[in-house]
């Protein structure tokens, strides 16, 4: 029998095995055969078969943030316009995904100048597929033929390791199935900028000037340091400076906060009271890594001057920026001289973490005080996190979050192990909690342990179907409530008062479903709580399910709102 040439789907496949990657999702098609014919018996990578492309994406993007590379096959067009949320958030929140298409091949494109035929999926412009994922990643490429195709690949994935952000290949329909030569065995390594010495030094300098000038400094870490491995360089900053920190929401568990100098994560009016007073009343801040968005839009306009800040993006001390300069470099900078410096600060010790049954019970909607056994959000979190706590189970979980308002009661979480928070803080997407699950437990190995609101789960529901298909014990809590809470918030909180006068606008209220049935179509199991005490006994069920996902019911009245929104939503705009 002769053997099958090595071809470009091949070389690829072979590329992604060396970085780590053993699993690939994807959603099939007609263009993109030949790829999925060689990803389907390829040893060592694992095609995923997903139900819809947000699922896929979602899970690849959630996968390249654990493992370090996520990879998703998806069909020209129908497909990758489909998927394309999902990677701008990947994009937003420096996630490395690779993007793998196939387009009409060079036969399509003749018959196309001849008889002016549209092909299916194509918008007429068969080049639109690369032309919108040029925003959302870091390279995209098309192949038209084999020549030259290991560089091409090479340079592409290269891009992904070292910008952490997604990159697009796709190929014509024909050249995934040509001959290619096979990759060296040496794995490709992301590229190392190096600063410009002059201007280093002058960033260092002036921040150190700021520093040493500071009273009450602080350190201010985000997600980018998680993506580009730095963890154990910020976590020797704070053992040389003696300060304390915190992160973003994004950039939550960039270390294990099980440490003595993190002092809670820092959302905005949503933090812990102490967080939020210590953030207020600090006056300098090394900022490491960190996205600022608009939930931090308080603290930028009024902490700027006060800012030593260094990311993939930029170094800034005050307001002084300098070019060629890298956030690995001026850190290490700035290690060396907190270590042969004696002009900084004294050491801190953070406070203590609020005891048990602390900070939730405090930020629970008062409403629901003379009903102690009525769930709320805070009372979720509340057990739960107690039940993972007594039970040793922190360091077993991955916790995904979309944009809820769960997301911000989450933050109020400690000791998590690092790399154990995945959310969509940054890009805030709707649903990308439940199609993260799947991916976050094949590429991290943790129970994936999922809190989605349910509008949320109701745009990607399929993703327990992937779940079941890969025998995943993934939790997902679904935060039932039959509306868009976070959304409310936003719009008008008066809606949240008690009395039938007070009211959510239509467009915030939710169809009713029966979950229970809904886990048993897909293969998941499935538990309705309505009460404190069905809460607990459930989570003491969830021990004992290795081999399927679970989807839990979490009941809660529509108008409980926690105090953490509460906070964040009578901020004035």
């Amino acid at each position: 029998m002769q053997a099958q040439p090595f071809t470009v789907a091949d070389y690829l496949l072979t590329r992604l095995k060396q970085l780590n990657v053993t699993e690939v999702f994807q959603i099939p098609g007609d263009y993109v055969k030949h790829f999925t014919q060689a990803l389907e018996y390829f040893d060592g990578v694992n095609a995923i078969g997903a139900v819809n492309e947000l699922d896929a994406a979602y899970a690849a993007d959630a996968y390249g943030r654990t493992r370090g590379l996520g990879a998703v096959s998806l069909q020209y067009g129908v497909s990758t316009f489909s998927a394309l949320n999902a990677i701008a958030g990947a994009f937003v929140e420096r996630s490395p995904v690779v993007v793998i298409s196939a387009c009409p091949g060079a036969d399509a494109r003749q018959i196309t100048k001849m008889y002016d035929v549209l092909y299916h999926h194509s918008t007429g412009n068969m080049a639109a597929d690369q032309e919108i994922y040029r925003h959302v990643t870091v390279g995209a490429i098309t192949l038209s033929t084999s020549a030259g195709a290991p560089e091409k690949i090479d340079n592409l994935l290269i891009a992904a390791i070292t910008h952490k952000r997604p990159v697009y290949i796709a190929c014509y329909k024909e050249v995934w199935g040509e001959p290619c030569p096979m990759p060296p065995e040496s794995i490709l390594q992301p590229v190392i900028i190096k600063s410009d010495p002059l201007a280093l030094e002058n960033a260092v300098e002036q921040a150190w000037s700021q520093i040493t000038a500071a009273k009450s400094p602080l350190i201010f870490a985000g997600v980018e340091i998680l993506r580009h491995g730095l963890s154990g360089l910020l976590q020797q900053i704070i053992d040389a400076s003696g300060m304390l920190y915190t992160t973003t929401t994004e950039g939550k568990t960039v270390l294990d906060e099980r440490g003595d100098k993190f002092i809670g994560t820092y959302a905005d009016a949503a933090s812990i009271h102490e967080v939020h007073q210590l953030v207020t009343g600090a006056d300098c801040f090394l900022t490491f890594g960190t996205i600022i968005t608009d939930d931090y839009l308080v603290f930028i306009k009024s902490k700027y001057a006060d800012m030593v800040l260094a990311t993939t993006g930029q170094v800034r001390a005050g307001y002084f920026t300098y070019e060629n300069v890298t956030m690995p470099d001026f850190m290490e900078a700035l290690l060396y001289k907190f270590k042969n410096d004696n002009t900084y600060p004294l050491p801190a010790i953070a406070p203590p973490p609020p005891a048990y049954p602390e900070p939730w019970l405090a930020n629970s909607d008062p409403y629901w005080n003379d009903k102690p056994d009525t769930i709320t959000y805070n009372r979720f979190f509340q057990h739960s996190m107690k039940f993972l706590d007594d039970n040793n189970l922190l360091k077993d979980i991955v916790i995904t979050l979309g944009v809820s308002s769960s997301l911000y009661v989450a933050t109020n979480a400690y000791g998590l192990s690092q790399g154990s928070f995945i959310s969509s803080a940054a890009w805030q997407c709707i649903g990308f909690e439940t199609g993260a699950a799947s991916g976050a437990q094949l590429g991290g190995g943790k129970r994936a342990w999922t809190i989605a609101g349910d509008g949320g789960f109701m745009m990607v529901c399929q993703s327990l179907s992937t779940l079941a298909r890969n025998n995943l014990n993934a939790v997902i809590f679904v935060m039932s409530n039959g509306v868009y809470a976070i959304e409310q918030v936003y719009v008008d909180m008066d809606a949240f008062k008690p009395g039938p006068q007070y009211k959510f606008d239509a467009f915030d209220i939710l169809p009713g479903w029966n979950y229970l049935p809904l886990a048993k179509a897909f293969g998941a199991e499935g538990f309705r709580v309505t009460t404190i005490n069905e809460l607990k006994t459930v989570l003491e069920k969830l021990k004992d399910i290795k081999d399927k996902p679970t989807l839990v019911e979490v009941v809660i009245p529509e108008k409980d709102l926690p105090r953490q929104m509460y906070r964040l939503g009578a901020e004035p705009a």
